[in-house]
Protein backbone atom coordinates (compact mmCIF):
# COMPACT_ATOMS: atom_id res chain seq x y z
CA UNK A 1 0.00 0.00 0.00
CA UNK A 2 1.42 3.69 -1.14
CA UNK A 3 1.54 6.20 1.31
CA UNK A 4 0.96 9.02 -1.52
CA UNK A 5 -1.71 9.50 -4.18
CA UNK A 6 -0.69 7.17 -7.74
CA UNK A 7 -1.06 10.63 -9.60
CA UNK A 8 1.19 13.70 -8.72
CA UNK A 9 2.49 12.15 -5.42
CA UNK A 10 0.59 13.41 -3.07
CA UNK A 11 1.14 14.30 0.36
CA UNK A 12 2.40 11.05 2.60
CA UNK A 13 0.36 11.16 5.46
CA UNK A 14 2.08 7.81 7.40
CA UNK A 15 5.14 5.98 7.80
CA UNK A 16 7.04 2.62 7.66
CA UNK A 17 7.22 0.71 10.86
CA UNK A 18 10.63 0.58 12.99
CA UNK A 19 12.86 -1.40 11.57
CA UNK A 20 12.20 -5.02 12.44
CA UNK A 21 14.83 -7.48 14.06
CA UNK A 22 13.70 -10.55 12.40
CA UNK A 23 14.60 -13.11 14.71
CA UNK A 24 12.22 -15.24 17.04
CA UNK A 25 11.37 -14.27 20.07
CA UNK A 26 13.70 -14.96 23.13
CA UNK A 27 12.00 -17.93 24.86
CA UNK A 28 12.00 -16.57 28.43
CA UNK A 29 10.34 -13.17 27.38
CA UNK A 30 8.07 -15.89 25.81
CA UNK A 31 7.33 -17.80 28.86
CA UNK A 32 6.80 -14.56 30.58
CA UNK A 33 3.94 -13.44 28.23
CA UNK A 34 2.62 -17.07 28.50
CA UNK A 35 2.52 -17.00 32.26
CA UNK A 36 0.82 -13.55 32.58
CA UNK A 37 -1.80 -14.96 30.03
CA UNK A 38 -4.70 -15.89 32.10
CA UNK A 39 -4.43 -12.56 34.24
CA UNK A 40 -8.04 -10.68 33.81
CA UNK A 41 -7.48 -7.81 35.34
CA UNK A 42 -6.66 -5.08 32.73
CA UNK A 43 -3.36 -2.70 33.45
CA UNK A 44 -4.03 0.70 35.20
CA UNK A 45 -3.46 3.78 32.39
CA UNK A 46 -0.04 4.63 32.15
CA UNK A 47 1.25 1.53 33.88
CA UNK A 48 1.25 -0.45 36.98
CA UNK A 49 3.34 -0.36 39.67
CA UNK A 50 5.74 -3.46 38.44
CA UNK A 51 5.98 -2.29 35.23
CA UNK A 52 6.88 1.37 36.44
CA UNK A 53 9.36 0.89 39.34
CA UNK A 54 10.79 -1.77 36.27
CA UNK A 55 11.43 1.69 33.99
CA UNK A 56 12.94 3.45 36.48
CA UNK A 57 15.08 0.82 37.15
CA UNK A 58 16.20 0.71 33.69
CA UNK A 59 17.08 4.84 33.96
CA UNK A 60 18.77 4.58 37.13
CA UNK A 61 20.88 1.80 35.53
CA UNK A 62 21.43 4.95 32.65
CA UNK A 63 22.30 7.64 34.82
CA UNK A 64 18.58 9.32 34.26
CA UNK A 65 17.37 8.51 38.05
CA UNK A 66 13.36 8.76 38.61
CA UNK A 67 10.90 7.50 40.72
CA UNK A 68 7.33 5.51 39.81
CA UNK A 69 5.57 9.10 39.90
CA UNK A 70 7.62 10.57 37.08
CA UNK A 71 7.24 7.88 35.20
CA UNK A 72 4.19 6.85 32.42
CA UNK A 73 3.53 3.87 30.48
CA UNK A 74 1.60 2.96 27.81
CA UNK A 75 0.83 0.61 24.26
CA UNK A 76 3.90 2.17 22.05
CA UNK A 77 6.02 5.11 21.88
CA UNK A 78 2.91 6.88 19.05
CA UNK A 79 0.58 7.07 22.12
CA UNK A 80 3.21 8.44 24.53
CA UNK A 81 3.49 11.63 21.52
CA UNK A 82 0.34 11.95 20.58
CA UNK A 83 -0.27 12.52 24.64
CA UNK A 84 2.83 14.97 25.04
CA UNK A 85 1.97 17.56 21.59
CA UNK A 86 -1.79 17.42 22.56
CA UNK A 87 -0.45 18.05 26.75
CA UNK A 88 1.93 20.42 25.64
CA UNK A 89 0.42 22.17 22.99
CA UNK A 90 1.79 24.83 20.29
CA UNK A 91 3.05 24.20 17.41
CA UNK A 92 6.20 21.40 16.72
CA UNK A 93 9.77 21.06 15.45
CA UNK A 94 11.72 17.83 14.27
CA UNK A 95 14.50 17.64 12.19
CA UNK A 96 14.81 16.56 8.96
CA UNK A 97 14.88 13.60 8.04
CA UNK A 98 13.35 12.42 11.59
CA UNK A 99 11.28 9.09 12.59
CA UNK A 100 8.28 8.57 10.55
CA UNK A 101 6.21 8.45 12.70
CA UNK A 102 6.77 11.26 14.98
CA UNK A 103 4.75 14.25 12.39
CA UNK A 104 1.56 12.45 11.90
CA UNK A 105 0.41 12.64 15.20
CA UNK A 106 0.90 16.10 15.47
CA UNK A 107 -0.95 16.41 11.99
CA UNK A 108 -3.84 14.59 13.69
CA UNK A 109 -4.16 16.88 16.57
CA UNK A 110 -3.96 19.89 13.76
CA UNK A 111 -0.55 21.01 14.70
CA UNK A 112 1.73 22.53 12.39
CA UNK A 113 5.18 20.34 12.10
CA UNK A 114 8.24 22.51 10.93
CA UNK A 115 11.48 20.40 10.04
CA UNK A 116 14.68 22.11 10.82
CA UNK A 117 17.83 21.15 8.79
CA UNK A 118 20.85 18.44 11.10
CA UNK A 119 24.18 19.06 11.43
CA UNK A 120 26.14 17.57 8.39
CA UNK A 121 27.82 14.73 10.94
CA UNK A 122 24.37 13.05 11.68
CA UNK A 123 20.96 12.99 11.94
CA UNK A 124 18.46 13.37 15.09
CA UNK A 125 19.20 16.58 16.09
CA UNK A 126 18.60 19.56 14.77
CA UNK A 127 21.76 21.97 13.71
CA UNK A 128 21.29 24.83 16.80
CA UNK A 129 21.63 27.91 14.09
CA UNK A 130 19.42 25.74 12.10
CA UNK A 131 16.85 25.46 15.17
CA UNK A 132 17.15 29.25 16.12
CA UNK A 133 16.62 30.50 12.69
CA UNK A 134 13.15 28.31 12.42
CA UNK A 135 12.28 29.29 15.83
CA UNK A 136 12.70 33.32 14.58
CA UNK A 137 10.69 32.79 11.60
CA UNK A 138 8.03 30.75 12.92
CA UNK A 139 7.09 33.01 15.28
CA UNK A 140 7.53 35.85 13.22
CA UNK A 141 5.13 34.60 10.87
CA UNK A 142 2.54 33.97 14.16
CA UNK A 143 3.69 30.57 15.03
CA UNK A 144 4.11 29.00 18.51
CA UNK A 145 7.18 27.30 18.34
CA UNK A 146 6.77 24.59 21.88
CA UNK A 147 7.82 21.11 21.08
CA UNK A 148 11.31 19.70 19.98
CA UNK A 149 11.72 16.56 19.27
CA UNK A 150 15.15 14.94 19.04
CA UNK A 151 17.12 11.33 18.83
CA UNK A 152 20.68 11.32 20.00
CA UNK A 153 20.30 7.69 18.52
CA UNK A 154 18.28 7.87 14.97
CA UNK A 155 16.17 6.45 13.06
CA UNK A 156 16.37 7.01 10.19
CA UNK A 157 20.13 7.64 9.88
CA UNK A 158 21.28 5.50 12.23
CA UNK A 159 23.76 7.65 13.76
CA UNK A 160 24.42 9.33 17.11
CA UNK A 161 25.04 12.97 17.47
CA UNK A 162 28.06 13.83 19.37
CA UNK A 163 28.01 15.52 22.84
CA UNK A 164 28.95 18.70 21.78
CA UNK A 165 26.68 19.36 19.21
CA UNK A 166 23.53 18.06 21.64
CA UNK A 167 24.73 20.16 23.94
CA UNK A 168 24.64 23.27 21.87
CA UNK A 169 21.24 22.17 20.51
CA UNK A 170 19.96 21.52 23.87
CA UNK A 171 20.93 24.95 24.67
CA UNK A 172 19.78 26.73 21.83
CA UNK A 173 16.33 25.11 22.51
CA UNK A 174 16.45 25.97 26.20
CA UNK A 175 17.08 29.89 25.45
CA UNK A 176 13.93 29.92 23.12
CA UNK A 177 11.85 28.06 25.98
CA UNK A 178 10.92 24.76 24.20
CA UNK A 179 10.31 21.36 25.64
CA UNK A 180 12.32 18.38 24.50
CA UNK A 181 11.41 15.27 24.22
CA UNK A 182 13.87 12.73 23.54
CA UNK A 183 13.20 9.78 21.80
CA UNK A 184 15.66 7.02 23.34
CA UNK A 185 14.33 3.99 21.65
CA UNK A 186 17.61 2.87 19.71
CA UNK A 187 19.84 3.96 22.51
CA UNK A 188 20.41 0.13 23.68
CA UNK A 189 21.24 -0.50 20.11
CA UNK A 190 25.07 0.96 19.67
CA UNK A 191 27.01 -1.12 17.08
CA UNK A 192 30.32 0.04 19.10
CA UNK A 193 29.32 1.05 22.51
CA UNK A 194 32.74 1.16 23.98
CA UNK A 195 33.47 4.00 21.23
CA UNK A 196 30.72 5.90 21.07
CA UNK A 197 29.77 8.27 23.14
CA UNK A 198 25.74 8.62 23.99
CA UNK A 199 24.54 11.05 26.31
CA UNK A 200 20.75 11.85 27.17
CA UNK A 201 19.38 15.55 26.86
CA UNK A 202 17.77 14.75 30.48
CA UNK A 203 21.35 14.70 31.54
CA UNK A 204 22.08 17.99 30.63
CA UNK A 205 18.67 19.63 31.37
CA UNK A 206 17.32 18.28 34.31
CA UNK A 207 13.53 20.71 34.53
CA UNK A 208 12.60 20.32 30.03
CA UNK A 209 13.19 16.89 28.80
CA UNK A 210 10.72 14.41 28.31
CA UNK A 211 12.36 11.15 27.34
CA UNK A 212 10.36 8.19 25.66
CA UNK A 213 11.23 4.63 24.61
CA UNK A 214 9.65 2.23 23.07
CA UNK A 215 10.68 -1.14 23.96
CA UNK A 216 10.72 -2.31 20.63
CA UNK A 217 13.83 -0.98 19.96
CA UNK A 218 16.07 -3.08 21.62
CA UNK A 219 13.52 -5.08 24.51
CA UNK A 220 10.18 -6.57 22.92
CA UNK A 221 9.03 -7.94 19.54
CA UNK A 222 7.07 -4.97 17.87
CA UNK A 223 4.32 -7.30 17.69
CA UNK A 224 3.82 -6.62 22.15
CA UNK A 225 3.31 -2.75 22.18
CA UNK A 226 4.91 -0.91 25.17
CA UNK A 227 7.03 1.83 25.92
CA UNK A 228 7.91 4.32 28.65
CA UNK A 229 8.08 8.01 29.43
CA UNK A 230 10.67 9.76 32.12
CA UNK A 231 9.20 13.36 32.95
CA UNK A 232 11.73 16.24 34.51
CA UNK A 233 11.79 17.24 37.97
CA UNK A 234 9.50 20.36 39.58
CA UNK A 235 6.51 21.24 39.19
CA UNK A 236 6.53 21.64 35.59
CA UNK A 237 7.70 18.11 34.85
CA UNK A 238 4.26 17.28 37.38
CA UNK A 239 1.79 19.00 35.80
CA UNK A 240 3.33 17.74 32.26
CA UNK A 241 3.22 14.10 33.63
CA UNK A 242 -0.67 14.78 35.08
CA UNK A 243 -1.79 16.22 31.36
CA UNK A 244 -0.22 13.02 29.43
CA UNK A 245 -2.51 10.72 32.01
CA UNK A 246 -5.50 12.59 31.01
CA UNK A 247 -5.03 12.16 27.84
CA UNK A 248 -3.60 8.37 27.93
CA UNK A 249 -7.08 8.11 29.82
CA UNK A 250 -9.49 9.83 27.05
CA UNK A 251 -7.71 7.12 24.90
CA UNK A 252 -7.96 4.12 27.09
CA UNK A 253 -4.12 3.82 26.24
CA UNK A 254 -3.41 0.72 28.01
CA UNK A 255 -0.38 -1.70 27.73
CA UNK A 256 -2.04 -4.87 27.80
CA UNK A 257 -1.51 -7.10 31.07
CA UNK A 258 0.34 -9.38 29.72
CA UNK A 259 2.81 -7.36 27.59
CA UNK A 260 3.27 -5.39 30.22
CA UNK A 261 4.38 -8.59 32.53
CA UNK A 262 6.98 -9.28 29.56
CA UNK A 263 8.40 -5.66 29.90
CA UNK A 264 8.42 -5.17 33.34
CA UNK A 265 10.76 -8.46 32.88
CA UNK A 266 12.62 -6.96 29.93
CA UNK A 267 13.20 -3.54 31.83
CA UNK A 268 15.20 -5.59 34.76
CA UNK A 269 17.44 -6.70 31.93
CA UNK A 270 17.82 -10.05 33.86
CA UNK A 271 21.01 -12.02 32.29
CA UNK A 272 19.34 -13.97 29.46
CA UNK A 273 17.56 -11.45 27.87
CA UNK A 274 21.34 -8.79 28.41
CA UNK A 275 23.28 -11.49 26.00
CA UNK A 276 20.06 -12.02 23.51
CA UNK A 277 20.25 -8.20 23.34
CA UNK A 278 23.72 -8.12 23.19
CA UNK A 279 24.00 -10.83 20.42
CA UNK A 280 21.10 -9.16 18.21
CA UNK A 281 23.23 -6.21 18.64
CA UNK A 282 26.28 -7.58 16.80
CA UNK A 283 24.47 -9.20 14.19
CA UNK A 284 22.82 -6.14 13.01
CA UNK A 285 25.61 -4.51 13.03
CA UNK A 286 27.80 -7.01 11.33
CA UNK A 287 24.61 -6.85 8.57
CA UNK A 288 24.75 -3.16 8.22
CA UNK A 289 28.03 -2.13 8.00
CA UNK A 290 28.71 -5.17 5.35
CA UNK A 291 25.59 -3.45 3.70
CA UNK A 292 27.33 -0.11 3.99
CA UNK A 293 30.28 -1.13 2.42
CA UNK A 294 28.35 -2.66 -0.73
CA UNK A 295 26.64 0.72 -1.32
CA UNK A 296 29.25 3.15 -1.08
CA UNK A 297 31.54 1.32 -3.15
CA UNK A 298 28.65 1.19 -5.41
CA UNK A 299 28.84 5.32 -5.48
CA UNK A 300 25.90 5.90 -3.08
CA UNK A 301 26.11 7.95 0.03
CA UNK A 302 26.04 6.79 3.37
CA UNK A 303 26.37 7.33 7.21
CA UNK A 304 28.50 4.63 8.94
CA UNK A 305 25.59 3.41 10.66
CA UNK A 306 26.12 3.50 14.52
CA UNK A 307 22.95 2.18 15.88
CA UNK A 308 19.96 0.38 15.27
CA UNK A 309 18.88 -1.98 12.50
CA UNK A 310 19.03 0.32 9.29
CA UNK A 311 21.05 2.48 7.13
CA UNK A 312 20.34 5.75 5.32
CA UNK A 313 21.33 5.74 1.71
CA UNK A 314 21.39 8.81 -0.44
CA UNK A 315 21.59 7.73 -4.61
CA UNK A 316 22.16 11.17 -5.61
CA UNK A 317 25.40 10.57 -7.39
CA UNK A 318 23.61 7.79 -8.93
CA UNK A 319 20.87 10.21 -10.51
CA UNK A 320 21.56 9.42 -14.05
CA UNK A 321 21.85 5.66 -14.00
CA UNK A 322 18.12 5.51 -12.24
CA UNK A 323 16.68 7.93 -14.43
CA UNK A 324 17.15 5.67 -17.15
CA UNK A 325 14.81 3.14 -15.31
CA UNK A 326 12.19 6.58 -14.94
CA UNK A 327 13.29 6.93 -11.33
CA UNK A 328 13.31 10.80 -10.76
CA UNK A 329 11.63 11.17 -7.00
CA UNK A 330 11.87 8.98 -3.48
CA UNK A 331 8.48 7.42 -4.16
CA UNK A 332 9.69 6.17 -7.72
CA UNK A 333 12.82 5.09 -6.22
CA UNK A 334 11.26 3.50 -3.02
CA UNK A 335 9.19 1.47 -5.91
CA UNK A 336 12.17 0.38 -7.69
CA UNK A 337 14.48 -0.70 -5.24
CA UNK A 338 11.72 -2.54 -3.59
CA UNK A 339 11.21 -4.62 -6.57
CA UNK A 340 14.71 -5.28 -7.46
CA UNK A 341 15.74 -6.36 -3.70
CA UNK A 342 12.73 -7.94 -2.63
CA UNK A 343 12.64 -6.45 0.75
CA UNK A 344 10.82 -2.69 1.98
CA UNK A 345 12.98 0.24 0.98
CA UNK A 346 10.91 3.55 2.58
CA UNK A 347 12.37 6.67 0.55
CA UNK A 348 13.05 10.06 2.38
CA UNK A 349 9.88 11.15 2.04
CA UNK A 350 8.34 9.31 4.25
CA UNK A 351 11.06 10.94 7.16
CA UNK A 352 10.44 14.47 6.47
CA UNK A 353 13.06 14.79 3.58
CA UNK A 354 12.53 16.10 -0.09
CA UNK A 355 10.85 14.56 -2.02
CA UNK A 356 13.12 14.92 -5.23
CA UNK A 357 16.39 13.75 -3.04
CA UNK A 358 16.75 10.12 -4.01
CA UNK A 359 17.35 8.60 -0.52
CA UNK A 360 16.04 5.49 1.18
CA UNK A 361 16.52 3.84 4.72
CA UNK A 362 17.18 0.07 4.09
CA UNK A 363 16.44 -2.14 6.99
CA UNK A 364 18.62 -5.14 8.16
CA UNK A 365 16.20 -7.74 9.07
CA UNK A 366 15.50 -8.72 5.77
CA UNK A 367 18.62 -9.73 4.99
CA UNK A 368 18.60 -12.43 7.66
CA UNK A 369 16.96 -14.87 5.41
CA UNK A 370 13.36 -15.95 4.49
CA UNK A 371 12.31 -17.89 7.52
CA UNK A 372 12.75 -18.02 11.49
CA UNK A 373 15.03 -21.37 11.03
CA UNK A 374 17.57 -19.12 8.48
CA UNK A 375 17.48 -16.06 11.07
CA UNK A 376 18.25 -18.11 14.23
CA UNK A 377 21.04 -19.66 12.63
CA UNK A 378 22.46 -15.85 12.51
CA UNK A 379 22.03 -15.31 15.65
CA UNK A 380 24.02 -18.23 16.79
CA UNK A 381 27.15 -18.43 13.70
CA UNK A 382 30.55 -17.45 14.20
CA UNK A 383 30.68 -16.08 10.78
CA UNK A 384 26.41 -15.06 9.59
CA UNK A 385 27.51 -13.47 7.27
CA UNK A 386 28.61 -16.32 5.31
CA UNK A 387 25.74 -17.82 5.88
CA UNK A 388 23.60 -18.64 2.35
CA UNK A 389 20.67 -16.62 3.17
CA UNK A 390 22.82 -13.52 3.92
CA UNK A 391 25.49 -14.08 1.49
CA UNK A 392 22.70 -13.97 -1.14
CA UNK A 393 20.61 -11.17 0.21
CA UNK A 394 24.08 -9.21 0.34
CA UNK A 395 25.18 -9.82 -2.92
CA UNK A 396 21.24 -9.30 -4.40
CA UNK A 397 22.23 -5.41 -2.59
CA UNK A 398 25.44 -5.42 -4.20
CA UNK A 399 24.50 -6.60 -7.51
CA UNK A 400 21.57 -4.09 -7.84
CA UNK A 401 23.75 -1.34 -6.75
CA UNK A 402 26.76 -1.78 -8.61
CA UNK A 403 24.41 -1.99 -11.32
CA UNK A 404 23.38 1.54 -10.97
CA UNK A 405 26.79 2.59 -10.58
CA UNK A 406 27.53 0.82 -13.93
CA UNK A 407 24.26 2.89 -15.35
CA UNK A 408 25.17 5.92 -14.37
CA UNK A 409 28.53 5.90 -15.85
CA UNK A 410 27.25 4.93 -19.07
CA UNK A 411 25.46 8.31 -19.03
CA UNK A 412 28.21 10.37 -18.24
CA UNK A 413 29.03 12.51 -21.21
CA UNK A 414 33.06 11.92 -22.36
CA UNK A 415 35.30 13.89 -21.08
Amino acid sequence: MRGTEPEGHGPVRYGPPLPDDGLPVLPELSDVLAAAAGRAAGEPVGGGTALLTAACGYWERRGLAAGPERAVAAPGAPALLLALTAALGGDVLVPRPCAAWWAPYARLLGRPVFHVPTAAECGGVPDPYALLETVRRVRAEGGDPRLLVLSVADDPTATVAPPELLHETVEAATGEGLHLVSDETWRDTLHAAHDTVLLSPAEMLHDRVTVVTDLAGALLPPGWPAAVARFPEGAAGDGLHARVLDVLTALDARVAGPVAAAAAYALDEPEPLGRHVDAVVRLHARVAGAAHHAVVAAGALCPPPQAGRHLYVDLGPLRSGLAAHGVSDAQELEDFLAARLGMPAPGGHRFGDDLDALRVRLSTGPLLGGTDAERAQCLDAPAPLELPPVARALTTLKSVFDDLRDDAHRREPPR
